[in-house]
């Protein structure tokens, strides 16, 4: 029986022993460099391609009223073939508005709105990549304004328009949940649990910020308990 979910664990140094239980999470941003990368790879680690690879997008931007562009899918396609992985997956952010590119993976507003341009990106993504990506919940510091939808709701619909797999990251979960007052159980009850294919756990730090406090997803500290406890739900 296959299993019902994949836990993926990024590595930071290549160079670790990997076995073939263990899955490589890698980060997708500049293509035509992790292609190189990934060759070396293959000859150097993994050369029967031993270890499963899952690409991790961050700059295609997807969660946006502006569709993609195709110059980013073409390249993700290219990524893709070149590698052959396993899955690969992109953030429900955007990243880029007025032709300024914001270096930071930000919440849109969670309305109808997004919810149709982001179905309509990730229909384009299948189209030029050949497969759909998993899509990642994020973590924010800002509430987006202009919300009519709960994340989570907002989170499900996607998923319901699109027919993508969700990449379900807890530590964004609890850290949104934390940062607004949610309930990150209740977040997790909304989802449709079926469509999760892939789990994230991090860890972070908190922050202050205007007087206030909140937890800051940075990927470089452990990961706290109630991360784990939502795990175990």
């Amino acid at each position: 029986m296959e299993p019902l979910m994949t836990l993926v664990v990024c590595l930071a140094n290549c160079g670790t022993p990997m076995s073939r239980e263990d899955e490589l999470g890698v980060l997708a941003g500049s293509y035509a460099q992790l292609c190189s990368e990934m060759h070396y790879l293959k000859q150097n680690h993994c050369p029967e391609l031993q270890v499963p690879v899952m690409l991790h997008g961050v700059s295609l931007g997807m969660a946006s009223c502006s569709p993609v562009e195709t110059k980013r899918l073409d390249g993700m396609a290219r990524l893709v073939n070149e590698v052959r992985p396993v899955a690969w997956s992109e953030h429900l952010a955007f990243v880029r508005a007025g032709g300024i590119e914001i270096g930071h993976l930000a919440a849109p507003p969670r309305n109808a709105e997004t919810v149709a341009a982001t179905a309509a990106n990730l229909a384009r993504a299948r189209k030029i990549v050949g497969s759909s990506p998993q899509i990642e919940n994020i973590a924010t510091l800002i509430d987006p304004p202009a919300s009519t939808l709960a994340e989570p709701e907002w989170v499900a619909a996607i998923a319901r328009e699109s027919g993508c797999d969700l990449l379900l990251d807890l530590h964004n979960v609890h850290a949104n949940s934390l940062n607004f007052g949610h309930d990150p159980f209740g977040f997790i009850g909304t989802l449709p649990i079926e469509n999760v294919a892939t789990i994230h756990l991090a860890g972070g730090k908190q922050i202050t910020r205007d007087g206030e406090e909140r937890l800051l997803d940075d990927h470089l500290h452990d990961v706290p308990d109630p991360v784990y406890r939502l795990l175990e739900e």
